[in-house]
């Protein structure tokens, strides 16, 4: 099997987790399974999920070829913002330690028909679950003009959202726009040349995937869950790969490890709250210069670690 896809920060994520023989640890978003094994390598138990059911098949075959895996780990097709359920459904109360690598994997975007990637032309996909209905091309071509220049604005932190959504709509009303080629054509027509920017379209598309796969909806309630769900002493590592979702994740952590949240004009505390966990890294821990050069999808790449009280 080729690569599927190229753990970040595999020494990184995998070595805060502190991994012990026989523990159970979440690896909530598969991917090819490289953290996954990295912990079955250590003697430790996994039960992850992926939405994608791809995923899932190639780490089924992964760790199938290693006799000394059998019986320890569990793949489970579903989101990871169901953890409670899943776990429910297992009769598992409590994890020694999680993981999240959030984001999109080397494998969806290398695929072409999986319509991730404006590098090529595919039908415009973009869905991390090939089971559900909304993708990109009913996105593209069934939202009104305000709701796209919306989220492309807010998804994409794309300046001519409005700009572009409104050429969308004007070039769809002509014909349905279907590949990922036609929606590159329509971006870059918006758009002034500057190489220095990078590619045109890589907002616009980050902006349509993060709705087709409701990627921040949830994801602060997610933490929440599965710290809920720790172990004391266990660790949760996440890694993000664009501002939004670094900033969910930060603020979400930061506030969990906050004991008092009220406003501090009060003289006294009136919230009762309390932290329930600590910050292992404080202003989160990026890949080394190597790992970069060798990877360069990990550039991007923001690693934050909590530790259960």
């Amino acid at each position: 099997m080729q690569e599927y896809h190229i753990p970040i920060m595999l020494d990184e994520t995998v070595g805060a987790l502190e991994v012990k023989p026989e523990r159970l640890y979440f690896d909530g978003t598969l991917g090819g399974g490289g953290h996954s094994e990295r912990i079955l390598k250590l003697g430790g138990r996994i039960i992850a999920t992926d939405r994608d059911g791809e995923a899932i098949d190639y780490a089924l075959g992964r760790f199938s070829k290693n006799s000394d895996y059998n019986g320890r780990y569990t793949l489970v097709k579903d989101n990871f913002k169901n953890v409670l359920q899943i776990l429910k459904e297992r009769h598992i109360t409590e994890l020694d330690g999680a993981i999240l690598d959030l984001g999109i994997s080397s494998h969806q975007i290398d695929e072409a028909n999986r319509g991730f990637s404006y590098m090529s032309n595919a039908q415009l996909d973009m869905r991390m679950d090939r089971d559900q209905f909304l993708s990109a091309m009913t996105v593209v071509n069934d939202y009104g003009e305000d709701e796209l220049s919306r989220i492309i604005f807010t998804y994409g932190e794309e300046r001519a959202a409005r700009k572009i959504a409104a050429k969308i709509v004007e070039r769809r009303k002509k014909e349905p726009i279907e590949t990922t080629s036609q929606l590159t054509e329509i971006i870059r027509s918006c758009m002034p040349d500057n190489p220095k920017a990078g590619h045109p379209a890589k907002r616009t598309f980050q902006a349509l995937r993060i709705e087709v796969n409701s990627e921040l909806k949830g994801l602060g309630e997610a933490l929440s869950d599965i710290v809920s769900v720790l172990k004391s002493g266990a660790r949760f590592a996440v890694i993000t790969f664009h501002s939004l979702e670094d900033r969910i994740v930060k603020q979400t952590f930061r506030y969990m490890s906050t004991d008092c949240v009220c406003d501090k004009s009060l003289p006294i505390c009136v919230c009762g709250h309390k932290a329930t966990v600590k910050q292992i890294s404080h202003k989160g821990i990026k890949p080394t210069e190597k790992e970069i050069s060798a990877n360069s999808r990990s550039k991007s790449a923001t690693l934050r670690i909590v530790e259960k009280l």
